[in-house]
């Protein structure tokens, strides 16, 4: 589902702990570490996608979390050409999202990376809630940074 502009909605997801610590995600296979996301379904809210992802992909349930912040706006990125599939060149920009901030009010132990029969990660940890970005794919720093900072005031950081 891509809107008029070229954007595909999707929620992003910082998920913290008891010491404002985020999740940390490192993609399978790969050297690159992100925050749980994930495309908004036909007929989904942002929560409701956001709840979904959050067990596909971290297998936390909705009571393993407590919302505490959102987004007010859509944040927008755009993919470089050469990361979008032929089939959607000219169509496709990129993704807006829509982030929340997550407080796990369950255990580490609850966190689990196989929840889903396609991970996207293969190892997880926790880390300072303003993580240097230099990890994240170049295109996406903008939009990380931009949530962390927008969501901060949650935790009174």
């Amino acid at each position: 589902m891509i809107d008029r502009d070229g954007y595909r909605p999707n929620v992003g997801i910082i998920l913290c702990n008891a010491n404002n610590q985020v999740f940390w995600g490192k993609r399978i296979r790969e050297h690159s570490w992100q925050f749980p996301q994930g495309g908004i379904k036909q007929g989904e809210t942002p929560e409701q996608a956001m709840y979904r992802e959050l067990g596909e992909e971290v297998g936390l349930r909705p009571e393993h979390v407590a919302i505490l912040g959102r987004t007010k706006n859509w944040l927008h990125y755009n993919v470089p050409e050469q990361w979008v599939r032929r089939d959607c060149r000219g169509n496709y920009k990129g993704q807006k999202q829509i982030w929340f901030l997550l407080r796990l009010t369950g255990k580490d132990s609850d966190v689990s990376l196989r929840a889903s029969e396609q991970p996207e990660f293969d190892a997880w940890r926790w880390h300072d809630y303003w993580i240097p970005l230099e990890t994240v794919i170049e295109f996406k720093r903008d939009v990380y940074q931009k949530a962390l900072a927008e969501l901060a005031v949650f935790l009174n950081l």
